[in-house]
């Protein structure tokens, strides 16, 4: 690192005060084994298939109107055409939204706000996010830096991790409605739609799957069942993006969101995580 590159500098000072906010952390949780003693489970009746219908609707509605606007309008050139598949999958994304606020109004007890969407709450909880994913950022860090590590070894040293398509995007294209578009995907609707279905949605039914399985058979400390859950619904929040090479960070950041979410019971905790790490993506990118 040169000691005159502001870049590499602020990057060090952030890693070194997440590494502070990490370690207070795991001494006041005893490595985490009482972080979610209070949490408290978020009373539904979902069934455990009922998740996957709005993450369906999602992929299904993104691939057919991706199939019906070729067929009809054809190839078009340049960046109009990435701005119509961004304009897809917003209106496809909204489409989800909508059917995982009908599930929460019907399944959950006090609907949106049983749900984690309160809006009383997002004062704390923007401020609370900063500092969950400035905790975080040093595993993400670390994660990206194995995984360039093992990427060289096992492929040669010609190994580079891929940059995700919305960041090349921004960085090739000029024209403001592709960077616009751009923007309200990566800060507005995937970290809406992805929240509420992954960790909202399948979270929550995760937890409850095990809290009703093993609530008669484990004498253990309810909170404990909820890590299992955070945990899955990474794994899956993880696999839906198809670079490979961002997954290990990808699942740090998930467990970041899905602790944030159980701690708080706020949902617009881990949406202001997931909105404030693409956000940061975009910002670098522009400043390559």
């Amino acid at each position: 690192m040169e000691l005159d590159d502001p870049i590499a500098i602020a990057e060090v000072i952030i890693c070194l005060s997440g590494l502070m906010l990490l370690a207070c952390w795991l001494l006041k949780t005893s490595v985490g084994t009482r972080a979610l003693s209070d949490a408290v489970p978020r009373r539904n009746n979902m069934p455990v298939y009922l998740p996957f219908v709005p993450l369906f609707i999602w992929f299904g509605a993104v691939s057919l109107v991706i199939s019906i606007t070729e067929k009809l309008g054809g190839d078009l050139p340049g960046w109009q055409s990435y701005f119509f598949d961004n304009l897809i999958f917003c209106i496809s994304g909204l489409t989800a939204i909508g059917a995982i606020i009908f599930i929460v109004r019907v399944h959950f007890a006090r609907g949106l706000k049983g749900f984690g969407l309160n809006i009383k709450t997002i004062h704390k909880d923007f401020p609370a996010a900063f500092l969950n994913l400035l905790t975080v950022w040093p595993l993400i860090t670390a994660a990206i830096l194995l995984t360039m590590f093992f990427g060289e070894l096992i492929c040669g040293p010609e190994y580079k991790m891929q940059q995700h398509q919305e960041l090349k995007l921004i960085t090739e294209y000029s024209q403001l409605p592709i960077r616009i578009s751009i923007v309200v995907v990566a800060v507005v609707i995937a970290p809406l739609l992805e929240e509420m279905l992954f960790r909202g949605l399948f979270q929550t039914m995760l937890r409850s799957y095990f809290e009703a399985r093993y609530s008669i058979f484990d004498t253990r400390r309810e909170s404990r069942k909820a890590w299992p859950a955070i945990f899955i619904s990474s794994v899956l929040f993880t696999t839906i993006h198809s670079n490979t090479g961002h997954w290990p960070a990808l699942f740090f950041l998930g467990v970041c969101m899905g602790y944030a979410y159980e701690k708080s019971g706020s949902l617009f905790r881990p949406i202001f995580i997931h909105a404030l790490f693409n956000a940061v993506g975009i910002i670098a990118a522009l400043n390559q």
